[in-house]
């Protein structure tokens, strides 16, 4: 009798903590209802519209999506650009967050002056970032063309170049990856000292306890900072507005800026919409592969790899 009144006791908590935590939850259900869902909605439906801003929507039903993909002159480039900037910004921001998170957590003089120094970029206006590093990579009096030119090495157009663009806009997103590198130092602060140990007493020596012991541990965050930057990378827009309006020709012309420049300098709000519509589906499409391809290679204390 008494384990069948505990027993009842237990159901009754439980059942109220569940009442408690959806209602709890209740706010941030609206609030992920009204300031997402809805708005995405509403992109989708406009984006059936043909409609400038004024006047009356024309009900136009797919014509902009056919349009985007049979007769639009830069909506593939758009595609390809932010895509490429996407793969490089990423796998870029990831290798050196990575590389400088390791440094700075071991013990190193001044070490939270380092700290604060590589995190500072993240911190700045995006826009001043890009005009400054349009100045380093200016043509004829820029810094890496002066330092270029101490060894010899031709004048090269960083940003003027359709080949060298993208990779040059890309190395600013990766200098910008200051947050990457405070969750990574996170990270490795809460590897268990436990398992190191193990691996000492069985002889690993350092190589083999980082990658054995540290980057298994580690992936969960190496997942959490690849999902951020993906999502961050392929909304890119503020290169192409601060320094080459999309150019030379269609080379950084992101998918972003397609959609920046259809809405607000050519008015066709629901073409931008289809536009916008198409990015969030493109962003959802990286985001699913990313979720399927992490079961192979993350790892999850307690589970079963």
């Amino acid at each position: 009798m008494i384990s069948l009144k505990k027993r009842k006791i237990t159901n009754s908590q439980l059942r109220t903590e569940t009442k408690t935590a959806y209602l709890c939850l209740i706010p941030s259900i609206i609030g992920l209802i009204v300031l997402t869902y809805v708005p995405l909605a509403a992109v989708f439906g406009l984006s059936l519209f043909r409609w400038e801003g004024v006047g009356t929507p024309q009900w136009v039903g797919f014509a902009n999506y056919v349009r985007l993909f049979t007769r639009d002159p830069y909506f593939m480039d758009s595609i390809k650009a932010t895509v490429y900037f996407a793969m490089l910004a990423v796998a870029g921001s990831i290798i050196y967050s990575l590389v400088v998170a390791l440094l700075l957590n071991r013990k190193i003089p001044a070490r939270g002056f380092f700290r604060a120094v590589f995190y500072l970029p993240y911190v700045l206006p995006a826009m001043a970032v890009y005009i400054g590093w349009s100045w380093l990579y200016e043509t004829n009096f820029g810094l890496f063309n002066y330092l270029l030119s101490l060894v010899g090495i031709n004048k090269v157009m960083f940003i003027g170049s359709s080949e060298l663009v993208v990779p040059s806009l890309a190395l600013i997103a990766v200098w910008l990856s200051g947050n990457l590198i405070v969750i990574f130092l996170a990270g490795f602060q809460n590897v268990p000292r436990v398992y190191h140990e193990a691996a000492e007493i069985d002889g690993a020596n350092s190589w083999q306890r980082f990658w054995n012991v540290t980057m298994p541990c580690m992936t969960p965050i190496i997942f959490y900072n690849l999902l951020m930057a993906l999502i961050t990378n392929l909304q890119v827009v503020t290169p192409a507005l601060a320094l080459t309006n999309g150019g030379p020709g269609n080379s950084s012309c992101f998918l972003s800026y397609l959609m920046y420049t259809y809405a607000f300098r050519s008015g066709k709000l629901s073409y931008a919409c289809a536009i916008a519509f198409i990015s969030f589906l493109l962003i959802g499409i990286f985001t699913i592969i990313l979720f399927v391809t992490s079961k192979s290679w993350m790892f999850s204390e307690g589970g079963d790899d």
